[in-house]
C-alpha cells in the first residue's frame, strides 16, 4: 500500500468520524431536550401544552437505540482509523530504512 493512499484514506475516515460525532451530539441533545420538555409538561396547563404542540414545540423525541448504534459505528470507525494509522507508521518506517535511489 502506498503511504499517499493510506493518508488520503485516513483523511476520509477523519471526515466520517467528525460527521458521526456531530450526529451523536445531536442525538444526545434531542434526549436532553426531550427530558426538559417532559419536565415542563408536568408544570404546564393542558391548554398551554396544546398551544405549544400546535406551534411544534414539546415534541422532541430522542432515540436511545439510534444513539447506541451511532456510538457503536464510531467505535468501529475508530478501530479502522487506528489500523490505517498503524499502516501509515509502518510505511513511513519502511521508507526511512530503504536506501535512496
Amino acid at each position: 500500500m502506498r503511504s499517499v493512499d493510506l493518508a488520503l484514506y485516513a483523511d476520509t475516515l477523519a471526515g466520517e468520524a467528525a460527521s458521526l460525532t456531530a450526529r451523536i451530539e445531536r442525538e444526545h441533545g434531542k434526549l436532553r431536550q426531550a427530558t426538559i420538555e417532559r419536565s415542563a409538561r408536568s408544570a404546564l396547563s393542558a391548554a398551554a401544552i396544546d398551544r405549544l404542540e400546535e406551534l411544534g414545540l414539546l415534541k422532541t423525541r430522542g432515540d436511545p437505540l439510534t444513539l447506541a448504534d451511532l456510538e457503536e459505528t464510531l467505535d468501529a470507525l475508530e478501530a479502522l482509523q487506528a489500523w490505517v494509522e498503524e499502516m501509515l507508521e509502518r510505511a513511513a518506517a519502511a521508507a526511512a530504512v530503504q536506501p535512496a535511489a
